[in-house]
């Protein structure tokens, strides 16, 4: 856990007064774009005078997930579907949420990528967690994405900013979607190793796969199938859980005491318990994960916690208001 730094700077691509006023003329329909760039997808909203007018989705544009030829293409689709070639210049503001934007060097990568469908717009760039809150309606507490990665992070009304996690797959992302699916691999591959049959989790795991033996996941574990395929996989362990299955229940147990590790984590340096709100499939669409994170945080005294029931991105409004 550590503080993160401020957030990168909200300036547009060749910064400079002259940009800055080139992309809307005075008197035009103020259009703002928001998007949310996941570990899987990117979703965009177009705003038109503070009116929703469209969303698209498509593939993730994180160049920590993706190359960036991969996010470059992804981009040009979204901002394709929300509006014509011809009405690019007439963006405003783009706010840009995405998960590994650490440093100012992150942040101009992505600035980069976007700035050619948005021309003369103030291009913003913040951490992913931000939108959640901003989802949520606050503008102090606690953020948490639970989905394919984990990450907290936390602002207090005087600007104090701290998170935990969010060190992508490699170095950390306990409790995420690619955690609980890569714990019930290894599981099945333990049990192989000390002569044990398959049991239903097992044998949930090796149907996804289209593989009959705990030994062929190593293989393709480890041929480049991604962090995203391997987290829609959880889906066997939270079946698993709901049947009754102990182990199965065992490793959402430990994804709950994680994830509560980095909300305690954060609000033990900004010293906010709440409100803690939190997004990313698993916190959304896991009610049994939802139960036990609510049950680990009422014992640590945060009551304040709210799950979001719509999309990140439409915390970029809330932004735009403020």
């Amino acid at each position: 856990m550590s503080k993160s730094s401020p957030p990168p700077s909200a300036t547009p691509i060749g910064s400079g007064p002259a940009q800055e006023a080139t992309g809307v003329a005075e008197g035009a329909d103020r259009l703002v774009v928001g998007l949310d760039i996941g570990g899987s997808k990117t979703h965009g909203a177009l705003w038109r005078n503070g009116d929703l007018v469209a969303e698209a989705r498509a593939g993730s544009a994180n160049v920590q997930n993706v190359t960036a030829d991969e996010a470059a293409r992804s981009l040009r689709e979204l901002f394709g579907e929300l509006l014509p070639d011809d009405a690019a210049r007439s963006i405003g503001r783009v706010v840009a949420g995405s998960g590994g934007v650490d440093t100012g060097a992150d942040a101009d990568r992505l600035r980069a990528l976007i700035a050619p469908h948005a021309p003369g717009a103030l291009i913003e760039v913040i951490h992913d967690t931000r939108l959640i809150l901003a989802a949520g309606g606050a503008r102090t507490g606690i953020a948490v994405i639970a989905g394919t990665g984990s990450v907290a992070w936390g602002v207090t009304a005087d600007g104090r900013e701290a998170r935990s996690g969010g060190w992508g797959y490699l170095l950390g992302d306990e409790g995420s979607g690619y955690w609980v699916a890569r714990e019930a691999v290894r599981r099945a591959l333990h049990r192989h190793d000390v002569g044990l049959l398959p049991d239903t989790l097992d044998a949930a795991v090796l149907a996804l796969n289209a593989v009959t033996t705990p030994t062929e996941l190593i293989g393709l574990f480890h041929s480049g199938t991604g962090r995203t395929y391997w987290a829609a996989q959880s889906r066997a362990v939270f079946d698993a859980a709901r049947d009754g299955h102990g182990d199965a229940a065992a490793i959402l147990d430990r994804a709950a005491d994680d994830i509560t590790r980095l909300v305690l984590d954060v609000a033990s340096v900004i010293g906010v318990p709440g409100p803690v709100v939190l997004g990313g499939g698993l916190a959304t669409h896991q009610p049994d994960l939802q139960s036990r994170l609510r049950d680990r945080l009422a014992a640590a005294g945060t009551d304040d916690v709210v799950f979001l029931a719509g999309d990140p991105v439409m915390g970029v409004r809330f932004l735009a208001d403020g």
